[in-house]
């Protein structure tokens, strides 16, 4: 089992930038696939980003390609999301979730769509 601990999420102004950060405790090793997902009231779920943790390869959904950048630091066992040239729909809670047992292709292909194992949630909100 791993715990999911996120951070660095707050209020920002439209064009301006967040880190957001999860650290895991517990039986971190032998997970494969990291990522961050948001979500807002009335909305679905949707997947932002992940990343292999094997060969650091990765996914982005479309409305953050080019925004965003996910990476991980394996010595602190933290994962990481950069975001920039934030905008008022990037406003949402961002989780962290992690998952043993998936397939890079799963992974970075954008398929991993139910993580058992979830933070308890940052907010991020944009402002115009």
């Amino acid at each position: 089992q791993v715990q999911l601990l996120e951070s660095g999420g707050g209020s920002v102004q439209a064009g301006g930038s967040l880190r957001l950060s999860c650290a895991a405790y517990g039986y971190t090793y032998s997970i494969a696939c990291m990522g961050w997902f948001r979500q807002t009231p009335g909305k679905e779920r949707e997947r932002v980003a992940a990343i292999y943790t094997d060969d650091g390869s990765t996914y982005y959904g479309d409305s953050v390609k080019g925004r965003f950048t996910i990476s991980q630091d394996n010595a602190k066992n933290t994962l990481y999301l950069q975001m920039n040239r934030l905008k008022p729909e990037d406003t949402a809670m961002y989780y962290c979730a992690a998952d043993y047992g998936v397939s890079g292709y799963d992974c970075y292909s954008g398929s991993w769509s139910s993580p058992r194992n979830w933070g308890q949630g940052t907010q991020v909100t944009v402002s115009s």
